[in-house]
């Protein structure tokens, strides 16, 4: 069950607050500014800091 569209627009970066961005590949939430992923697995996100991910949002 995808998450909410609503619920997306409110969602805030657990580390600086900032907007979040959905992302499909991997499937998760990122943080422009910490240049933080926060996964989703089983249609769960995973917003602990200690377990973001390094993301970059320039091509490869």
């Amino acid at each position: 069950m995808p998450v909410n569209n609503s619920l997306i627009e409110v969602l805030a970066c657990p580390k600086c607050k900032g907007k979040l961005e959905q992302t499909v590949s991997p499937e998760g939430f990122g943080c422009r500014t910490c240049a933080l992923l926060y996964k989703t697995e089983d249609d769960i996100p995973n917003f602990l800091i200690e377990e973001a991910l390094p993301w970059s949002t320039e091509p490869q």
